[in-house]
């Protein structure tokens, strides 16, 4: 008889019942609230197309890289996942990729995965038995029914999960046409808030290969010539003012660290005509880079788009899935960061510029306390990003949530940023985050160290007033 699957009302609550009775209440007031997801990566199109989802293997599992990093290290290869393979797929390709997650499910026991796949599995799409190879083709059964009825396509399901605003990560030379379909759309419009993120990193990175050709690409895309770092800095901004004007409030930025600079005019035109004529060496590019990046600072301080880093990551670290399914499969490595010293030029131009607004993330946990909570407790400019990627787990939330809000408060904080492109985790993970505030502040009053209404108000804004504020969503 296969076994139940189950979620429990008072999951991630704490177990003492005094303070879990704490906790319940305040969750209760923020249970309900609207989703504000001010950084993610649900593609632009499933919204503008209202796009069928497909069916469970390539709604849940081929597009998910938290899953495919834990079945490829249990020996699954990612081809029968269905990555890099696209449309090929088979309804059996499709069944058996499901089959095989059922199969490890318990290599998810204790992972945030877990936890989310249920939350899904069970709040989602009403699956009430426990994932097995025995149950795995009733259960694909249950949620493709569900997939094909006409409440679970993306825009119904923004409606059921309260999602109020959604912001996507978009090339900067996107024509963001999805993003203009999606807006023409004026009832849908006005209940929910879909806007693009300019995602500019490829293009501050003169040691690519590719650079020179993606220096074209942006010229050519904001109608400038960029023979001249001149020319490059008014088609960055040209494509900055048009991500705004079709409604993007921040830009997002990932390098292997946070190195800032700002080199004089005559040097920074030096290296950028050496970068595009293939001759600057590796330490030119690099502080070329660390220049370019700083100078999205100054852009933002100008124009107000929010600055979100998520820096160090080895990318595509294992060569050989890199050269057989191509770059982003799920195969990157945290790498260790260093943020005050290489924050400084950046944070003593612009710290405490009234227009500039700057996310740090980090997946260096060791950061948190020692580096970021004390730069955003000094520089007006500086907010702490959330635990994300493979730190968003309750676990590592909880020691974020200890860590900095010692130091910085809670006004600091991001709040939620989901980070995800699995559409149906979105609640999930929203949920479980406040699921873990009101265990954090339930702790704070059970100490006597916050009133239960002010944990109340707390719990709010950090679902809610946080963002709205810190990424300037009431402008």
């Amino acid at each position: 008889m296969a076994s139940p699957l189950t979620l429990n009302d008072d999951r991630l609550l704490p177990p003492d019942p005094g303070t879990r009775g704490i906790a319940r209440r305040i969750y209760a007031t923020t249970r309900e609230l609207p989703i504000i997801s001010p950084h993610g990566h649900v593609p632009p199109r499933w919204i503008a197309l209202d796009e069928h989802f497909g069916n469970p293997a390539r709604l849940l599992i081929t597009p998910d890289h938290y899953i495919n990093r834990v079945l490829h290290a249990n020996g699954v290869e990612l081809s029968e996942l269905g990555v890099g393979r696209g449309e090929e797929m088979t309804e059996a390709d499709n069944r058996r990729a499901f089959r095989l997650l059922c199969e490890h499910w318990t290599d998810l026991n204790g992972t945030a995965m877990r936890y989310w796949l249920t939350d899904q599995l069970v709040g989602i799409f009403g699956v009430r038995v426990r994932p097995a190879a025995e149950t795995a083709d009733a259960i694909y059964d249950t949620i493709a029914a569900r997939l094909d009825e006409p409440g679970f396509r993306p825009r119904r399901l923004m409606d059921a999960f309260r999602i109020r605003f959604l912001a996507t990560t978009d090339d900067p030379c996107d024509d963001l046409g999805m993003h203009a379909e999606i807006a023409a759309d004026e009832e849908f419009s006005a209940k929910h808030r879909v806007v693009p993120t300019f995602r500019p990193d490829r293009y501050l990175e003169p040691a690519r290969p590719d650079w020179n050709e993606l220096v074209d690409a942006l010229g050519g895309a904001a109608g400038v010539d960029v023979g001249t770092l001149d020319g490059y800095t008014r088609a960055m901004a040209e494509r900055r003012r048009y991500f705004k004007e079709h409604g993007a409030v921040s830009s997002d930025h990932s390098h292997t660290d946070l190195g800032t600079l700002i080199l004089s005019a005559d040097e920074a035109a030096r290296l950028y005509d050496r970068a595009r004529r293939g001759l600057a060496t590796a330490d030119e590019a690099l502080a070329l880079r660390r220049h370019l990046f700083t100078d999205q600072a100054r852009m933002a301080c100008e124009d107000g788009l929010v600055m979100t880093v998520h820096p160090a990551v080895a990318r595509n670290h294992d060569a050989d899935a890199l050269a057989r399914y191509g770059a982003d499969v799920g195969g990157d490595i945290p790498l260790a960061l260093e943020a005050t010293r290489a924050l400084g030029p950046l944070l003593n131009a612009y710290g405490n510029h009234p227009g500039l607004h700057l996310v740090l993330f980090t997946l260096d946990e060791d950061v948190y306390s020692r580096e970021f909570a004390p730069l955003a407790t000094w520089y007006r400019s500086v907010h702490l990003g959330v635990p994300w990627w493979f730190v968003d787990a309750p676990e590592s939330i909880m020691r974020f949530k200890r860590g900095v809000t010692e130091m910085a408060g809670f006004s600091r904080i991001s709040g939620m940023v989901d980070d995800t492109r699995a559409f149906c985790s979105i609640p999930a993970r929203h949920d479980m985050s406040r699921r873990l505030d009101a265990a954090h502040l339930a702790d704070l009053v059970a100490t006597h160290r916050l009133d239960e209404d002010e944990a109340i108000e707390q719990a709010r804004a950090l679902v809610v007033d946080n963002q709205v504020r810190i990424f300037k969503l009431d402008r």
